[in-house]
């Protein structure tokens, strides 16, 4: 009995100790695992192409756009298409009459004027101007105080001249000089009855033919020299033909 019962319990004893070593082992070899190869097992992402450079978009460039040559007060005027006034108008020819304006040629009487206001001229453009005849040479007269705002020189109206009223209310343009007189200068003051300048044909006018080309034209409020209402000249010195 006592061998069998010695029997029994060795078996006992090496099935535990087999247990346990297996237990061992186990729990021995889940301390000594090696970590996952992260690296190994890492997938690869695709690098994605490098990214054309896109042109950056053409900014537009405005189109140039060249000062229109003045040439008169009326072209001027025409080229902002103003609403014309009445070249008799009464308020601005009672305003004009009142001051008595000197005729601007020395030696021309009121009664030797003729109104070519509304005649056509190159490509049918409107006068507006009052032309007086003179022989070259003769002294152009600034017809009231004021001063001299610009002395400009274009293709059509030749060598001209640009006087503002005390008020800068009124221009007075005078053009197809032969030459300006002593003195005169952008700025300077005029007085009335002052020789300014000399009849001439500069400009577009006939050399057979000179004479003075005279406009006036209300301002606007920019006091612009090139740009305003055109008036009839003819009617500050003469009644309209009936």
């Amino acid at each position: 009995m006592k061998a069998a019962a010695a029997k029994r319990s060795w078996r006992t004893a090496l099935v535990l100790g087999a247990v346990l070593a297996l237990g061992v082992g186990v729990v021995v070899g889940t301390w000594f695992k090696p970590a996952p190869d992260t690296q190994a097992v890492a997938v690869m992402q695709p690098t994605a192409p490098p990214a054309t450079p896109q042109a950056a978009p053409a900014v537009p460039v405005a189109d140039k756009v060249s000062a229109p040559l003045i040439t008169s007060p009326a072209s001027a005027a025409s080229a902002s298409k103003p609403t014309p006034a009445d070249p008799s108008d009464p308020s601005d020819l009672s305003r004009l009459r009142a001051r008595s304006l000197t005729l601007p040629v020395t030696g021309v009487s009121a009664a030797q004027l003729s109104d070519t206001y509304a005649q056509a001229r190159a490509a049918g453009a409107p006068h507006e101007a009052l032309d007086i005849m003179a022989p070259r040479g003769t002294p152009v007269l600034a017809v009231e105080d004021g001063r001299v705002t610009k002395l400009f020189l274009s293709k059509p109206g030749g060598i001209t001249l640009y006087q503002f009223d005390p008020d800068s209310n009124y221009a007075y343009y005078y053009a197809h000089l032969d030459r300006y007189a002593e003195g005169i200068v952008e700025g300077a003051s005029l007085r009335k009855g002052q020789v300014i300048a000399y009849v001439g044909s500069t400009g577009n006018a006939s050399p057979d033919a000179p004479h003075l080309h005279f406009a006036i034209f209300r301002l606007g409020p920019e006091r612009q020299w090139w740009r305003g209402t055109p008036l009839n000249p003819f009617l500050v010195w003469r009644d309209a033909k009936p």
